[in-house]
């Protein structure tokens, strides 16, 4: 085991790959060219239900550079996936050009293919399609989810004797809309093809799933798919499992013979590459008239895709059966198709859009009750998760309230609707509860210790900009004393040893495991060579006796004795010492199959409302998280700050708006599509409790990225509630909807 003279764990550590990226040497995905390489550009329907009843690429085809133009009936095979196959996710599962059915606006109907991007976008344009165009179903009412087929997630006490019974009740309605990926980088594939071995550059989060996805679609054994990703342009679920424009690069690239290159506009983003589902959650909440909870249902559905295309289930009620003490609960769910795209999970699936509804609720009640939020929350916190009968290996969100309150200043709240002023500017104060699961998966690490002084560590994980090569190297300069220039991290190539999918915010609690297990198994190595080998100062010494301390390795009881490892195995003529390690997911752990993992923490918001000129914007946050020991503080900050932006994004801007006619995304860009931006960044202050959780692996961390988003809009709209009166049920908040109330209450004052 090695020691440093200051722990690097927990420290703010600039990212390693900075200087790649603002140098501009990273490469990303669709940076790779080749000689001899062509390009693709899809078309589109632009129907969103119905049959193509005619598709002429005749003109396309004999248009200068074009080599092939692909459609139904004129593609190499591509197959369906496994079905629920853990191994090989994918959420669009219906392969391009399968039939000639209509299942969305936007679906891929043909390819073209040409020597430059230019003329296959020339050539795109050119293929003319008729349809028989019928009525899309994009309709945004989902009750016809609630219904007697919905599933049965959670359940504890009978709930229904309990909501009738309970002194004081609420029954509310809580709707979020679909929201759609738009990172910087766009989806793209670059396919090479050797004649026997597919090598494909790609946008993902998951190397090892898209390799396993690819390799059944493409219909080739997994080794001749090598599935490469040095650097994502963001990714937020979006890029974590493939989608068409992957499996149509790489059957033209085996097709012709030659690369091919494949990227999406943005506006395909909004049709062909996933979203946030819309979602409808009923709450009903009942309490006794001192605040203790008695009851809590929480009932939702999503919308999806047409079944034959995908089928996604968003998780709203995860958090719920475990968030609050309660002997009657109850979670249900469905799924309700509708002519869209396969929704799939976006930075927080489930919980997000969840926790919405469920901290509304928790509001609402409070203030029902006339009891302080804060107060409200702490008075129901349970002991245990109730939902499994079993403990928390961490639990503190008490201290996230608690801390959270008093660094906000929630001492000063005035729970009369309007009452807190600056000036001509009202305040609203809010807050909201949030929790993340925490867990781990499978993960395999090799280390090297090399005869230069350097380190070299391995793993098919990948790094989606949110400092993954940066945390390994912590956490190897932890355990060998290195300094992080002096360590090669090695991610996102499939032909690694396996790694994890970037999502869930698992990456960090499942690589510690395996990078901790792979380091000792090399300075084993390492200590065992230096003791063995003629020419070293350590020669028939034990191991035991010696430790490595700052890439030196000396006796225990003598500081002096030190030697660069290097030297070591110079003298020895060896060139590395190895050692892998390994970790597996928890629920296979005995030890740790007793407990519940989640991470919590507390948003304290407040709006500003202008209501002389309509203008409501969040002006202050203060979020204290629990997640555990954090790796890098610079990089956990970052995650969570930005994180807070989205939920400025979800509670008051983002919305994805369908043509009831076509089922075409109206706002399909980023002028129409509003997104946060820089202007509407809040004053952020973020507190990370630090209570390490040494059952889920030696440093005590867990992920970090997605809590920050949970109950974010949440706070958001129980602060708009205390500032204007208005209980905003339906994301995102709409200033019309404000400014009718405000107009009410002008009325009756005269």
């Amino acid at each position: 085991m090695a020691t440093t003279p200051a722990s690097i764990i927990g420290r703010a550590v600039p990212r390693i790959d900075g200087p790649l990226k603002t140098s501009g040497t990273a490469k990303y995905s669709s940076d790779h060219n080749f000689p001899n390489m062509v390009y693709a550009v899809p078309v589109c329907s632009t129907i969103g239900k119905g049959r193509i009843r005619r598709l002429d690429s005749s003109a396309a085809e004999v248009m200068p550079g074009v080599v092939r133009v692909y459609r139904h009936g004129k593609v190499p095979p591509i197959y369906r996936p496994i079905p629920h196959d853990r191994t090989a996710r994918i959420d669009e599962s219906r392969p391009p050009f399968e039939d000639e059915r209509i299942y969305y606006n936007g679906q891929y109907v043909a390819l073209a293919v040409a020597d430059s991007y230019e003329h296959a976008k020339a050539a795109a344009g050119a293929v003319k399609v008729e349809y028989d165009a019928e009525t899309p179903n994009v309709s945004l009412d989902l009750s016809d989810g609630f219904n007697d087929s919905m599933q049965e997630e959670s359940k504890r006490g009978d709930v229904d004797a309990a909501f009738a019974s309970a002194p004081v009740k609420i029954d509310e309605t809580y709707v979020t809309p679909v929201e759609t990926h738009n990172p910087i980088e766009l989806h793209a594939s670059v396919a090479t093809w050797d004649g026997s071995r597919f090598v494909l550059y790609e946008t993902t989060q998951a190397v090892m799933n898209h390799q396993a996805v690819m390799a059944q679609m493409l219909g080739v054994p997994r080794e001749n798919v090598q599935i490469v990703m040095k650097f994502l342009g963001s990714g937020f679920g979006g890029k974590l499992w493939p989608w068409p424009q992957a499996m149509l690069a790489a059957v033209a690239a085996r097709d012709l013979n030659r690369p091919v290159k494949l990227v999406i506009d943005r506006s395909m983003m909004f049709t062909c590459a996933g979203h946030r589902p819309r979602t409808q959650q009923r709450i009903r909440l009942g309490a006794t008239p001192d605040g203790k909870l008695v009851s809590l249902e929480h009932d939702y559905a999503n919308h999806s895709s047409i079944s034959t295309v995908g089928h996604f289930r968003e998780n709203c009620g995860e958090a719920t059966p475990f968030l609050y003490s309660t002997p009657n609960l109850r979670v249900r769910s469905n799924v309700v198709d509708r002519n869209v795209g396969t929704p799939t999970p976006m930075r927080g699936p489930g919980a997000v859009p969840g926790l919405f509804a469920l901290e509304s609720g928790i509001d609402e009640l409070a203030i029902k009750l006339k009891m302080d939020p804060v107060q409200f929350r702490l008075m129901n916190e349970p002991k245990l998760d109730e939902s499994k009968g079993m403990p928390f290996s961490s639990r503190h969100l008490k201290e996230c309230l608690t801390q959270g309150a008093e660094k906000f200043g929630w001492s000063a709240y005035k729970p009369e609707i309007g009452s807190m002023r600056r000036g001509d500017i009202t305040l609203g104060w809010g807050v909201a509860s949030c929790s993340w699961i925490a867990g781990r998966g499978a993960c395999k690490a090799t280390l090297s210790l090399r005869d230069d002084g350097t380190a070299r560590i391995a793993c098919a994980t990948q790094d989606i900009g949110t400092g993954t090569y940066t945390v390994f190297a912590q956490v190897v300069s932890e355990k060998t004393g290195l300094p992080l220039h002096k360590i090669d991290v090695v991610l996102g190539n499939s032909s690694l040893p396996p790694g994890p999918t970037s999502g869930g915010s698992m990456v960090t609690g499942t690589v510690i495991p395996a990078i901790i297990q792979a380091a000792d198994a090399a300075i084993r190595q390492l200590l065992t060579v230096a003791t063995t080998a003629s020419d070293t100062p350590f020669q028939n010494r034990k191991p035991e006796e010696l430790v490595l301390t700052e890439g030196r390795i000396q006796l225990k009881s003598d500081a002096a004795s030190a030697v660069p490892f290097e030297t070591i195995l110079k003298r020895a003529n060896i060139r590395t010492a190895e050692g892998e390690g390994n970790s597996g997911p928890n629920s296979t752990d005995p030890q740790l199959r007793n407990y519940s993992f989640h991470s919590f923490g507390a948003h304290f918001l407040e709006v500003e409302w202008d209501a002389g000129i309509a203008r409501l914007r969040v002006s202050r946050v203060v979020t204290v998280i629990d997640v555990g020991r954090i790796v890098n503080l610079k990089a956990a900050r970052n995650q969570v700050e930005g994180a807070i932006v989205m939920g400025v994004g979800m509670g008051m801007l983002e919305r994805t708006i369908y043509d009831p006619r076509n089922g075409r995304p109206v706002n399909n860009n980023v002028a129409d599509y509003l997104m946060a931006t820089n202007a509407d960044c809040p004053e952020i202050d973020v507190t990370f409790l630090d209570y390490p959780d040494k059952l889920l692996n030696e440093v005590g961390a867990r992920g970090v990225g997605e809590i920050g988003l949970a109950g974010v809009a949440a706070a958001i709209t129980n602060a708009t509630y205390h500032a204007t009166g208005v209980r905003v049920r339906e994301l995102p908040i709409r200033l019309e909807t404000l400014m009718e109330q405000e107009k009410g209450s002008t009325t009756r004052r005269a």
